[in-house]
């Protein structure tokens, strides 16, 4: 440490607090819309405190925290100016997609700029996710903080005031708050992108979960959904995740709802989440499938909200950056949202082994096996990566379950997966990050040591997860290959969606006696035209059939169509990767079972 002259030391303490106010001069928004004139841009104006020449660059994002994509905002600049204090314009010259340089940044006061909606702007590679995008449509708007805010280079941890302009008599859903003068407000450009707002024509209803505000807002095309019965719905689920945590670690939660004609999924914030799902009547089983949905992105309050490596608490806009910890902010996530259901009272124990069977099957079907979960996380936002990234959800939420049980059999069923997470939630949290390095040492240090051989065989590499052996210590049986013995009906051929229509593939020797032919165009299914929207819908009619009955086709060959009499066919059932709760588990079994079926 260097030793400074008192008048130097004097003068520092005295210009400290002067720095310090400058250091804070917040960056303010002002984000403009118009649908009745342009409903496909925003018109954005940046008022700037001063700028050095470290600042000459203004950055859009190349991506954005949770969505594990290529976004590339700047693809969606339409015009980007900078103008000094009297107003008059400067020199400004774009240096890549996401980068425009102020070249004369010392007198830059403010910026303005259009920027195209993400929904509606086509692109020829990259598209970005709806529910991470933005939209602006006569009725509502969609903003999420990346696809609208840039910010000059080096001012990343900057405070900013968000001003939005929009047409009179639009509710506004975010879970940011706003100031005396309307402005609201983000102490940094990250905290802002993990804020989005949804505007518009919206129905609202509030609730408390414990000492925790939450509120839904909804937009629903023609309000077949709505906030209030939405929100009632979701009550029992947002209940269970309070008796899961103990208690909530957010004094407020914001729900954004956007339902039309698409669905697109589902993307978590800190303290809210937003959702893009097509809209239908609002029946219990749509009540179910949102609720469902809601589970996973509420229990991001915990991870990577509390727990979550320096990756994430630095993020890098400019360049994407994988994480080894994908396993743990989705995988871990997708099953404490199915847990925390089925310990609530929401979820039979033989639904919840179905869908787990769901994602074994979508591990072995449809996914690379040899693809670790570690590799899918540092790889996430390659196109390699992204081709298996559904899996993170499946075998990564089976790997939590798997961990899980592993616990609870090494600590005598007093202490699981989620007793864990509680106690990593209070050794770290929203301003304290793991090491990316060092957490799966750091996680075995807290457990056992045998974590850590876990971690090594079934998240770092890709060896079979051993689920008959781990269920088994709960009395579940798992059946690769299980004959039930019944007799399903079906048609005696398989379909695809071609450009003509649904057309006839590895059609039976039965099926081509009654007049069919590998090629022909599938129209109807009992007098019903058939689409590729219902053809699953209609298959499934057929199988709850019987084998023997009676069924009539229409079918097209070489441009004209005929009716086609024949029989249903029968098969033996066959069901893979099946989870199945022991009729008969032993004591031992039954003792762990009771341990694994409640909150410790």
């Amino acid at each position: 440490m260097k030793l400074f002259p008192r008048l130097a030391v004097l003068a520092a303490l005295l210009t400290a607090p002067f720095v310090a106010a400058q250091a804070q001069a917040p960056l303010t928004y002002t984000i403009s819309m118009d649908p009745a004139t342009d409903s496909d841009a925003f018109q954005v104006k940046l008022e700037l405190p001063e700028l050095k020449k470290e600042q000459g660059v203004y950055q859009f994002a190349a991506t954005a925290p949770g969505t594990y994509q290529v976004m590339d905002i700047g693809r969606f600049v339409r015009k980007f100016e900078a103008f000094d204090k009297k107003g008059k314009p400067l020199e400004v010259k774009q240096l890549s997609t996401n980068q425009w340089q102020l070249l004369k940044p010392e007198k830059t006061r403010e910026i303005r700029y259009t920027i195209a909606e993400t929904w509606d702007t086509p692109v020829k590679e990259h598209a970005v996710y709806r529910m991470c995008g933005s939209s602006l449509e006569t009725d509502h708007a969609l903003l999420n903080g990346q696809t609208i805010l840039g910010y000059p280079q080096g001012w990343q941890a900057r405070p900013l005031r968000i001003k939005l302009n929009y047409p009179q008599g639009w509710k506004i859903g975010t879970a940011l708050t706003a100031d005396a003068q309307g402005y609201y407000t983000a102490k940094t450009y990250d905290q802002a992108v993990d804020s989005p707002f949804l505007l518009g024509r919206l129905t609202e209803a509030k609730t408390m979960i414990g000492t925790t505000e939450v509120d839904l807002l909804c937009y629903s095309k023609t309000d077949q959904v709505q906030a209030e019965p939405l929100l009632k719905e979701m009550q029992q689920m947002l209940n269970a995740a309070q008796q899961f945590l103990v208690q909530l670690p957010v004094q407020r939660y914001t729900f954004l709802y956007h339902f039309d004609d698409v669905s697109n999924g589902a993307w978590e914030h800190s303290y809210s989440s937003e959702y893009v799902l097509r809209e239908a009547p609002f029946t219990p089983d749509l009540a179910a499938r949102v609720t469902s949905i809601a589970a996973h992105e509420f229990f991001h309050v915990v991870t990577p909200l509390n727990i979550h490596s320096e990756i994430i608490q630095q993020f890098n806009f400019v360049q994407p950056t994988g994480s080894e910890h994908l396993w743990l902010y989705e995988g871990t996530t997708e099953w404490a949202a199915g847990m925390m259901q089925l310990r609530g009272g929401l979820m039979p124990l033989d639904e919840y082994l179905q869908e787990m069977s769901g994602k074994i099957a979508y591990d072995h079907q449809y996914a690379d096996t040899t693809y670790s979960l570690s590799r899918l996380g540092l790889n996430s936002f390659s196109d390699e990566g992204q081709r298996q990234y559904g899996n993170i959800y499946q075998r990564g939420a089976v790997t939590a379950a798997l961990l899980d049980l592993r616990l609870l059999e090494l600590s005598g069923g007093k202490r699981g997966l989620r007793e864990v997470i509680l106690d990593l939630t209070k050794r770290y949290g929203p301003d304290k990050p793991f090491s990316e390095k060092t957490f799966f040492q750091d996680f075995a240090q807290l457990t056992y040591p045998e974590i850590g051989d876990f971690f090594a065989r079934y998240v770092q590499q890709a060896q079979p997860l051993p689920l008959a052996e781990y269920y088994a210590k709960v009395g579940v049986h798992y059946s690769p290959v299980l004959r039930t013995g019944r007799q399903i009906a079906n048609l005696g051929a398989s379909f695809n969606s071609g450009p003509n229509g649904i057309v006839f593939e590895q059609v039976s020797p039965a099926l081509k006696a009654c007049g069919v032919a590998e090629g022909d165009l599938l129209v109807a299914y009992q007098g019903e035209t058939i689409t590729p929207d219902n053809l699953n819908a209609l298959m499934s009619k057929a199988k709850a059939g019987k084998p023997g009955q009676e069924y009539e086709l229409t079918v097209r060959r070489a441009g004209s169509e005929k009716k086609i009499k024949c029989k249903l066919q029968g098969k033996e059932e066959v069901k893979r990767y099946q989870l199945t709760a022991m009729p008969s588990p032993t004591p031992a079994q039954l003792a762990l079972r009771q341990a694994w079926l409640k909150n410790l």
